[in-house]
Formats: structure tokens, sequence, C-alpha cells
């Protein structure tokens, strides 16, 4: 009963919101990539199924958020030194502000990897976006400033790309990776920190001359979600060499999982009392039932792939598959219990850049994704491979799709595009 009762409770709060037709963090109303809304577009291009295109400053990687009738994306300014979260109209497309910081003090980060790459996350009263070692702001819907929290600098030669999420009263993000690597939960209010867990960080070079660990890259760009398990609320979060529950309230670890490499990029994903966690640089994944308390990897562990695909981008789970796009282009499809692998493909598009960062998306029997050249590759969400729709834009994409009101908000480097139906 306490479980069905956590599943109603969470259910309920993803159907308000997706009635509403919000998207109103990374990875949609539950952090899982999936929209409730169908009817989406199939087909478009440059000049069908356009419902406006909204020219942006300068490059960037991260997805945008929804909330009404308010679309809301970060920005770096690079030249400028400029952070900044900009607010557009949902039904024009038009810039109805930006507000932000100026940060001038070096930070590393990689030439594919600009500033502000972290979505933001909104509550409908505010928007809080992360801007590295430039802190974490909270805006009100108008773009005045309510809290600026300084988190320290973060150094790592990769950069960062967590985004906050809002939970309740708390907004937490993941601070790092490197060598300060960190969950913070604050006060969504004020800024003011509740609780804080420190990870043991890292960077390439670690450890002395002979050392079998001194050329391994360490870090976690994880986003965290939350799920209900045993009626109540987790946060699961995907770190270096494992995945752990914490308690969102006070971030008391609860039970952990090893099995990851050192390398973290995607979300981790849940579904059916089973979490999926999925390193990066080819490194392994292994999906975990949840529950239990302290190490649970022998007991829990369901299945280890120990080598896989590069895999920056996160996935999808439905109807007991997992699918997921790989950073060369190929789109996989796995049994969720067993992680046998049923199907892979080459998304291959219009242009030369097949590589993808995308995460997919879920709507309905459809899975969106794009890639590095600017197109987006629509599949049923089936164990039997089917190519839906190829549809180029023509200007690269490193950020994920956002879904509301049954339109597909895509951000390229140069552009933020919103893409619907006729009838829209």
């Amino acid at each position: 009963m306490k479980r069905f009762l956590a599943h109603l409770f969470l259910v309920g709060a993803a159907t308000a919101t997706a009635v509403a037709a919000n998207w109103p963090a990374w990875r949609g109303p539950t952090g899982d990539g999936i929209a409730t809304e169908t009817n989406l577009p199939l087909r478009w291009s440059t000049n069908e199924n356009v419902c406006w295109r909204a020219p942006l400053p300068d490059r960037g990687n991260s997805t945008p958020v929804i909330w009404d009738d308010r679309v809301f994306v970060t920005q770096a300014i690079e030249k400028e030194g400029r952070r900044l979260l900009l607010c557009f109209d949902k039904a024009s497309g038009k810039l109805l502000w930006e507000s932000g910081v100026t940060y001038t003090d070096k930070e590393p980060t990689h030439e594919t990897n600009p500033y502000c790459s972290a979505s933001p996350a909104t509550d409908g009263e505010r928007v809080i976006a992360s801007f590295g070692s430039a802190g974490l702001c909270a805006y009100d819907f108008a773009g005045k400033e309510l809290w600026r929290r300084d988190l320290g600098k973060q150094h790592h030669i990769w950069g960062n790309a967590a985004s906050p999420v809002i939970h309740g009263g708390l907004c937490i993000l993941n601070v790092g990776p490197g060598e300060r690597t960190f969950l913070v939960a604050l006060d969504k209010r004020t800024g003011e920190e509740k609780w804080r867990v420190d990870e043991p960080g890292g960077h390439f070079g670690q450890g002395k001359p002979g050392d079998d660990n001194r050329n391994i890259w360490i870090g976690s760009w994880s986003t965290p979600i939350i799920i209900a398990e045993a009626g109540q609320p987790r946060l699961i979060m995907s770190f270096p060499r494992r995945v752990a529950a914490l308690d969102p309230a006070s971030g008391k670890e609860i039970w952990t999982c090893r099995g990851l490499n050192p390398l973290v990029y995607t979300s981790p994903l849940h579904a059916d009392g089973i979490v999926v966690a999925m390193g990066g640089f080819n490194g392994s994944a292994f999906a975990v039932k949840t529950g239990g308390a302290g190490d649970v990897t022998e007991m829990h562990r369901l299945w280890h792939h120990p080598k896989t695909k590069q895999r920056i981008g996160s996935g999808v789970i439905s109807r007991g598959h997992i699918y997921v796009s790989s950073d060369p282009g190929v789109a996989e499809c796995f049994d969720l219990r067993t992680g046998k692998l049923i199907w892979e493909e080459r998304l291959k598009g219009t242009a030369s850049a097949n590589t993808s960062w995308s995460s997919m998306v879920l709507a309905g029997d459809r899975l969106y994704v794009s890639n590095h050249g600017g197109d987006t590759f629509v599949v049923a969400a089936s164990p039997t491979f089917t190519a839906m729709a190829t549809n180029s834009l023509g200007e690269k994409i490193e950020s994920s799709i956002a879904i509301s009101d049954q339109q597909l908000f895509i951000r390229t480097y140069k552009s933020l595009w919103c893409i619907g139906n006729p009838s829209k």
C-alpha cells in the first residue's frame, strides 16, 4: 500500500505538470525524458512545421525548460564573460528578458562544452540556473535576481554540466567534477544551504608514478533524479564507480551499488523498481533493484556490462526496454531486466556529422533524438527497430529536445526553434 500511494503521488504530480504542458527541468517533469503528450510533429524542416525560430547570441549545449507561456534557456557570451538566463515568449519566440552575471576568472572547460551547459529548473515561481564557478542563481519570472549562491570554483579540464533539480522546498545540485565534488541542497526560496554530501573527487594525472590509477579520468556530470521507493522519495545519483540512493530531505545515503567506471555523463534511469546507471568513455553499465541498505551490489544488481559504447546522452525506459543513443550515433535497445541487446542501429542523417550527445525523449510510441549535424531522428519505441523520420535543421545540436503543448523546442548552436503541427 505504501508503494502504491507513493507511486500514485508521483504520478499525480507529474500528471498535473503534464496537463499544464510544462517541461520544467532537464529531462522534463519527472527527470526521465518521458512526455505524456502525443500528437507531436513527425516531420519538419527549416521551412516546414516551424512555429518560430529565435536567434541565439552564441553557441550552447543546454536544453530549454518551459513553464506556461515562457521558455527559459541558459546562455554564455564567451568573449564577454557573461553567463545568462534568457526568457522567451512561448507563442512568438520573442526575447522577453535576459539576466545573469559576468565572470572573467579563468575556468577550464573543453572546447565542445561551452559555459552554461546546465539546463535551468523552475517551479513556476522562480527559475534557478547553474553558472558553474559563477554560482547558482535564482530569478523570478520578470528576470529579477532573488538570490545568488557562491559554491566555489569548479575546476575540471572538461568543465561542468549537471543541472539543478527542484524537489519540494529544495534545490539540489551535483557540484563538480574535480577535486571539489559534492551534492548540495539549498532552500529554493533563499539559497540557504540545508545539507552537503562530499564525494571523493579527482582529475587526470592523479596519483604517484607507478600508480595504476595515475592516468584515470574521474568525474560525474550526471544530474540526479527523484524516485519513489517503499513509500519514500529517493534521490538517485550516479557517482564515479557507483550509483547511490539518498534521502533528499537530509542527504543521508540509503544504499549504493558498485559497477560503474570512473567517468559518468548520463542521468540514471528508473522504472518498475529498477535503476539503470550508465558510465561514459566506453565504460560500464548495470541495472539494480531498488531497496535495501548499505552496499547492495551482490544482492540487488541484475546485470552488468563491463564495456559499452561511449555514452554522453541519457536514455529512456519504456515497456520493459531501455533505449539509448551513443556518441557514435548508434541507437540501442536493451531488455530492462536482463540487459540483453535487442537491436542496435546506426542513425545516419543528411549531415556529415552523425555523432550524438543528445538525450532521447519519449512521447507515446516515439523516440526523438538529435545529432551534431542538426538532424533529429524519430524512431519507434519498440523491440523491433523502425525508423519513422529524419528531420534536418542544418545547425549543430548538442542539446536535447524539450516538449510542451504538443510542440518540440530544439536548441541549436545558432537558434532556438519551436516545431509544431500545422493545427497548433
